[in-house]
Parts: structure tokens; sequence; C-alpha cells
């Protein structure tokens, strides 16, 4: 029984295999660093944006200090 979304051995195996066929192993490294390059600067890109958000949630909320002062 297989589940959907699971990669099991067999399967990653005839993957390569088929890799190996349709770009020979010269093109292989190529490929899986311009593949790790790519997922390195996704996260990167995912990270930088939840910092910018909660950046401008900070500057966006006035300090309690402030709120404070202004009321007495």
């Amino acid at each position: 029984m297989t589940v959907f979304g699971v990669i099991t051995p067999t399967v990653a195996v005839v993957i390569l295999i088929v890799a190996l066929i349709v770009f020979g192993p010269g093109k292989l490294p190529e490929l899986g660093k311009s593949l790790g390059r790519g997922i390195k600067e996704f996260k990167d890109a995912t990270d930088s944006g939840d910092e910018k958000q909660a950046a401008q949630l900070a500057a966006a909320s006035p300090p309690d200090e402030a709120a404070g002062s202004k009321t007495k």
C-alpha cells in the first residue's frame, strides 16, 4: 500500500536512474548544486520576509511608555 506524497526508496532509485539517463553523469552534480542554491535562496527570502513584517509591526505599534505619559 502506497501513501501519496511519500517517496519510498524504490521510487527514489527509479527517479535517480531516469535522471542519469536523461541528463548524464556529468550534469547531475551541477543540477544538484543549482537545486540546493534555489532552496537556500527560497528559505532566506521567506525568513527575511518574516523579519521585515515583525519590524514593521514593531514600528507601527506605539511604545507603552509613550502612551502612558500622554494620558497623565
